[in-house]
């Protein structure tokens, strides 16, 4: 089994020793900790360790959180839970926004954060292959998506969504179910969200911004009519 490197940043030495204690016990990860946006920074980008998951606590010493998670993001699409006592709305949107993949408030239960972890970390394992749909091309492993051979650059939000529309190919999906996938999280805040992040995958693909279709009163389809435009054009 490949080894599994947890970046743990969090200000509070018991809640550092304990999630140490739950992923090494229970999932066998190896946990790294650091008490403050700085330290995290530094573990993070030394290169001595390829971090796989970052769990980030908002409220920290000399950087905090959100400056952490906005630096992770821009140099790497690395998971990030974001652990916090602020559970209003606005501060989630605010990380989602950042890129961060899921969202945890305190007081939280291990298990349910563990199961959560396990789920981001399967998922990027899956997704290790090469994905072809029409004019689209995706390399999973490098997180990088082509559209008629010409690479394009995509957020981490605006990745998800694709690799949602492509997973589910022909299914008419609701914006629940589209926030749900992509957040990897029950999120009840404005569903507007969605549309947003449509809106700007459609602007950066292009050619292929048609594949996805707005099913009224639904949500929204990738069309699997072009999924042979690709090899057609090729032959």
């Amino acid at each position: 089994m490949k080894q599994v490197n947890v970046l743990i940043a969090d200000d509070e030495l018991r809640i550092r020793k304990l999630l140490c204690e739950f992923f090494t016990k229970k999932l066998g990860y190896r946990c790294l900790e650091a008490q403050d946006g700085e330290e995290a920074l530094e573990i993070f980008f030394s290169g001595k360790t390829k971090i796989n998951l970052v769990i980030l606590d908002v409220m920290m010493p000399k950087y905090s959180g959100w400056t952490v998670l906005e630096k992770i993001k821009e140099a790497s699409s690395v998971p990030v839970v974001m652990l916090t006592a602020k559970a209003e709305e606005e501060s989630q949107l605010r990380g989602f926004r950042l890129g961060a993949d899921d969202y945890v408030t305190k007081p939280f239960s291990p298990n349910i954060l563990l199961a959560r972890c396990e789920k981001l970390i399967k998922g990027q394992e899956d997704n290790n292959k090469s994905i072809e749909f029409g004019i689209i091309k995706v390399n999973s492993a490098a997180r990088e998506v082509y559209v008629n051979g010409e690479e394009i650059q995509l957020t981490p939000k605006e990745y998800e969504l694709l690799k949602c529309f492509i997973d589910n190919k022909g299914i008419a999906l609701s914006r629940d179910k589209i926030l749900n996938y992509v957040w990897n999280y029950d999120y009840y805040g404005d569903l507007r969200t969605v549309d947003t992040h449509v809106k700007q995958l459609r602007a950066k693909l292009k050619d292929a911004s048609r594949y996805i279709s707005t099913v009224r009163s639904i949500g929204y389809k990738l069309e699997t009519k072009y999924e042979k435009e690709g090899q057609e054009n090729e032959s």
